[in-house]
């Protein structure tokens, strides 16, 4: 790098090829693990004449410098480009490819402006990254911390190796559920210390430039209605179609596969599909994983085809296939609303109360409590393997800390297609209140599956505010026979930080208070689900 320091690099040449295009990754998980199965991924692309260069970013396995994401990513992006430009067999041209943090180095390196870098694949990922792993995942206002990217921050950045261990995170003050561990590997997180418990004003990843305001080049965003990252991404994907130079050259690539590859069709997975420890179950996933990149870069990068051979969104509805449209959402989806009602009946066990066409819901409030003590609890461990397990969540209906709004069974197909939303008016006798929200899938027997979520943080609680929650986007066919439901409540406990109930600082009480929440509902406030679907006549997509 230009400051002297080494990153660690590795580089897959196509056979018989004396010059070729290069597709670069950067990523901070050991480059030669299994767990991001490179040697296998390097065959398919110098199998179609690529050259890979894959590499550790500064201060993680094998290359030098400090441990620290995201804010050298921007210059070592651009050196390392510069780099495979002046090897003998470059033929000058580079693309880029990759999930989650080497998503997001995509970004930096299109900030970097570098001429030879001529598209990217940032999958399942955000370019406000940096940000999302200490602040949140949803909502359209305060999100709620995010324990599992504080996790993430203290166990993937303390030095150059990569930790896994169980916090308790029962201990109060929380902070105190990270310290053994620290004190175990004898270093800390400089990361984690520099967000938690309070975020410090420091220098950011792309404070000189930010990528929307870069120059555009091919973008093909690759998202996963199911990855619990997919709310920031697509709120990337919608501004820069906001954006008409970056429209222009922004492809959308989305399906029901989640964080780490699962999909909705084999969840939850069996032994003989995981990919994490089947190779046959590798090879077929990283099949589907490259392929859709692979004739993007053809495209972009090799200049084999014409734009126009592409789709400019290909995106798949759960429980159907794979679909193609001009835009997202699908130019003839339309907003369909659902109103909540039977207050009375939503607290304590399922059915609960109603889902009903917007217009046709009462007026009234409905109270549930929040116990730091009882907390609801989260329906997986890991939400990046979220189809691994697929869990049933009808029985957090029956906890009286849950609202709980069910709809009539559906008499026809319902394929949602578009950002999903709820809206409500919501007090408490705190002065902060989360407001966590899913959105499920009831089947005939009673299971009940999340399509969507969301969630945000009220910061003045005790006065009526209003609760936006962004669900997010999806492709989903609610089925004939099915039913809709939501989950309201203030808690998803571990995989997101606990409220104080206090003034205090989440991360520092010692002594959370309980506190009860008020829906209210006018008819000036109601409480409503909006969706995007298709109309009933495109039910018969295949």
């Amino acid at each position: 790098m230009r400051d002297g320091t080494v990153l660690a690099t590795d580089v897959y040449l196509p056979p018989g090829v004396t010059q070729a295009p290069t597709v670069l990754v950067r990523l901070p998980y050991d480059k030669n693990s299994r767990y991001v199965f490179f040697d296998k991924i390097a065959r398919r692309f110098t199998d179609r004449g690529y050259a890979m260069v894959v590499q550790d970013v500064r201060g993680k396995f094998r290359s030098q410098g400090p441990t620290a994401p995201f804010l050298y990513e921007v210059e070592d992006g651009y050196d390392t480009i510069d780099w495979i430009v002046a090897q003998d067999w470059s033929d000058g041209a580079v693309g880029m490819f990759g999930d989650s943090y080497y998503g997001f180095t995509q970004w930096a390196a299109v900030v970097s402006a570098h001429p030879a870098l001529k598209a990217i694949v940032p999958r399942v990922t955000t370019y406000e990254l940096s940000g999302v792993n200490s602040h949140g995942v949803g909502g359209f206002g305060e999100p709620v911390p995010w324990m599992e990217g504080s996790y993430y921050l203290a166990t993937h950045w303390v030095d150059h190796e990569a930790y896994e261990y169980d916090a308790n995170y029962d201990k109060r003050p929380l902070t105190d559920a990270f310290e053994e561990a620290f004190q175990a590997i004898g270093a800390r997180s400089s990361s984690f210390d520099s967000r938690i418990p309070v975020q410090a004003d420091e220098k950011g990843p792309f404070d000189h430039e930010h990528p929307r305001d870069a120059k555009p080049i091919p973008v093909l965003q690759t998202v996963g209605w199911f990855d619990n990252i997919m709310i920031p991404q697509m709120r990337d994907v919608m501004e820069l179609e906001s954006i008409p130079q970056w429209a222009a050259v922004q492809y959308i690539e989305a399906g029901s596969f989640d964080h780490e590859n699962y999909i909705l069709d084999l969840a939850p997975i069996k032994g003989a599909d995981d990919h994490g420890v089947d190779d046959e179950a590798l090879e077929r996933m990283l099949d589907l994983y490259t392929s859709q990149a692979l004739d993007f870069l053809d495209v972009f990068v090799r200049g084999l085809k014409s734009p126009d051979t592409l789709p400019k969104v290909r995106w798949e509805l759960g429980h159907v296939g794979w679909q193609t449209s001009s835009q997202w959402p699908p130019p003839e989806a339309t907003k369909r609303s659902f109103d909540l009602s039977g207050l009375s009946s939503a607290p304590g066990a399922i059915p609960g109360g109603h889902l009903v066409e917007a217009g046709a819901g009462e007026t009234g409030e409905v109270q549930w409590g929040f116990d730091p003590d009882n907390l609801v609890p989260s329906a997986v461990k890991n939400s990046f393997a979220f189809l691994f397990d697929y869990p049933d969540e009808s029985a957090t209906g029956d906890r009286g800390d849950v609202l709980t709004f069910t709809s009539e069974r559906l008499t026809e197909p319902l394929d949602l297609a578009g950002p999903i939303e709820v809206e409500a008016r919501v007090s408490s006798t705190a002065p902060t209140a989360d407001v966590f929200v899913k959105l499920l899938d009831v089947a005939p027997d009673g299971s009940a599956h999340m399509i969507v979520r969301g969630q945000v943080h009220l910061d003045d609680a005790r006065n009526i505010s209003r609760a936006h929650v962004n669900l997010g986007h999806t492709g989903y066919r609610v089925r004939p026979n099915h039913a809709l439901r939501i989950h309201i409540s203030s808690s998803d406990f571990p995989l997101f930080v606990r409220n104080s109930g206090t003034d205090e600082n989440r991360w520092t009480v010692l002594e959370p208070r309980a506190s009860q929440q008020t829906l209210h509902v006018s008819a000036d406030w109601p409480a409503r689900l909006t969706v995007t679907a298709l109309p009933e006549e495109r039910n018969d997509v295949s």
